[in-house]
């Protein structure tokens, strides 16, 4: 036990816990960085000569996914700028390795763009908006999850016909509702900080009462968005009773009995990652089938499983299990200054990141292993539903960036000292006007590199399946 410090405590000091008396001042610290990394630098976007085209980016990103689903990956990408921004985070990543850094770490989303966030289902019914991807999350680089957020913004801006004032205003808000939000938080005790900006109280927060309509009749679709809902669409019964999924191509698809068996199996090493209060309730479902499901845009291609359970009353829970790739952020991290992570398990990796960043998780978050390569596991369809940025009307955009960038702040600060980023960030708008001139250069390479894939699309250098 580590002894007692001087000065006549009566305890020692516990190894996970702070030391008392505080002898230093986050905030101060915070806003000494300044003097080393400019707030106006975070305007910067320089791209070096050995930047990777487009093509070659996606390319490499496709490695060690299905092969026949790349063209569909490819489809979707080539689709808009933004989808191509929501496909290529590890381009991004490329990019903003090379732009000014504080060197504060946060755990973060990897892929914080604007349609990553929405709605779920918590244990009691409710719902819940916050980040809903982590596929890439890692401890990094606070500004990298900023910066993305703000560019997608333009990006979604720009398709659903804003003005490009209003694109730029977007990101602006999002990084001002941001810096404002971790100024909040670091005045509040750490407990109320942890679980401040109530869902119900987040319009109000962050001033979004346009967006009151679209998360209405977003919240009645999500509320509906159920594991029941999912499977009396996709199964059928048998003439034994039993149900089955039904084939959908190319989105969900039958798989051999083989596949499935290594799927239903690798649920006991799931099991294991669980608390055990989860258990008795799993321990309450059969396993019936299993299926594969392609998902997402940046997802299309990696392995992707829908399990069917049913209790004893035949009522539906699916749970979906997805592979997890290595984040393609862990490539820059070191040269970004931060550790590279030695990870068991990407699966684990996921999960704990997602528990770290949201005020409320998936209670049957959990990880497993099929055929030796990692996967998460989590409800399918928990009361899901989402804004889609690049549908919202031109004079919601703004709140939309408002609400998202004050979210992100609060996941953060699950993980680095709001103290510490606000002293930093300040009270000027020096950031925010610095990260919307960052969020216009990057949207503006993101269009050039779209070009260059849809090039390549129609002269068949790429193959794509569209419209799917």
């Amino acid at each position: 036990m580590p002894a007692q410090e001087a000065g006549g405590a009566r305890l020692p000091w516990v190894r996970g816990f702070a030391r008392w008396p505080s002898r230093d001042s986050p905030k101060a610290e915070g806003k000494a960085l300044r003097e080393r990394v400019r707030r106006a630098a975070h305007a910067e976007l320089t791209l070096d000569a050995g930047r990777p085209d487009a093509v070659a980016a996606v390319e490499a990103s496709n490695r060690g996914r299905i092969p026949e689903l790349m063209p569909l990956r490819v489809g979707r990408m080539a689709a808009t700028p933004f989808a191509f921004l929501r496909g290529s985070a590890g381009l991004m990543a490329y990019d903003l390795v090379r732009t000014p850094m504080t060197g504060i770490g946060a755990q973060i989303c990897g892929d914080a763009h604007a349609g990553n966030f929405g709605l779920y289902g918590d244990a009691r019914g409710g719902l819940v908006i916050d980040l809903n991807d982590f596929d890439e999350t890692v401890h990094g680089p606070w500004e990298w999850d900023l910066k993305r957020l703000a560019t997608s913004l333009v990006l979604a801006g720009r398709e659903a016909g804003a003005s490009e004032h209003r694109c730029r205003e977007a990101a602006h808000d999002a990084a001002g509702a941001y810096r404002r939000t971790m100024r909040l938080l670091a005045k509040l005790p750490a407990l109320d900080a942890w679980n401040a900006i109530a869902d119900e109280e987040l319009v109000s927060h962050t001033d979004a009462h346009d967006l009151l309509g679209t998360l209405g009749r977003v919240q009645e679709k999500a509320r509906a968005n159920t594991s029941g809902r999912f499977a009396a669409r996709s199964t059928r019964v048998l003439d034994d009773g039993t149900r089955r999924f039904v084939a959908a191509p190319p989105v969900l698809r039958r798989i051999p009995d083989t596949e499935a068996a290594a799927v239903a199996v690798s649920l006991e090493e799931y099991l294991g990652t669980l608390p055990e209060d989860r258990l008795p309730l799993l321990a309450r479902h059969a396993v019936h089938d299993v299926a594969f499901r392609v998902v997402g845009t940046g997802s299309v291609g990696t392995r992707s499983y829908v399990v069917l359970l049913l209790d004893h009353r035949g009522e539906a829970l699916v749970l979906q299990v997805k592979e997890a790739r290595p984040s393609v952020l862990v490539p820059h991290l070191g040269k970004a200054g931060f550790d590279v992570p030695e990870v068991s398990h990407e699966g684990r990796r996921v999960v704990l990141g997602q528990k770290r960043m949201q005020v409320v998780s998936d209670n049957l978050l959990g990880w497993t292993t099929v055929g030796g390569l990692p996967f998460q596991v989590r409800q399918f369809r928990n009361r899901k539903g989402s804004v889609d940025p690049a549908e919202l009307a031109t004079d919601q955009i703004d709140d939309y960036a408002r609400m998202t960038g004050a979210l992100l702040a609060r996941a953060h600060s699950h993980s680095a000292d709001p103290r510490l980023v606000a002293g930093y960030c300040g009270k000027s708008e020096e950031l925010d006007e610095a990260v919307a001139s960052f969020a216009v250069a990057c949207a503006d390479r993101t269009e050039a590199d779209h070009a260059e894939l849809v090039t390549a699309v129609r002269e068949g250098r790429v193959a794509a399946e569209q419209g799917v």
